[in-house]
């Protein structure tokens, strides 16, 4: 994996957290999720990007 192709991938990760946290805020005040789901599933979102980003950050050649 190249360094384009790693921001690529970058980019293209934090705009699918930035809708997930959108459909989770939405989930919120629609009342369908309580606020500690809300949180349970942030932080476990936050956990996989990190895995990913430290995958990434292995296969990137310099």
């Amino acid at each position: 994996m190249t360094s384009s192709q790693r921001l690529k991938y970058s980019i293209l990760i934090s705009l699918v957290v930035l809708g997930i946290m959108f459909g989770l805020s939405y989930m919120q005040n629609a009342g369908m999720i309580s606020e500690k789901m809300f949180q349970y599933i942030a932080i476990g979102v936050a956990v996989v990007v990190v895995v990913i980003n430290g995958v990434m950050r292995r296969k990137t050649k310099i």
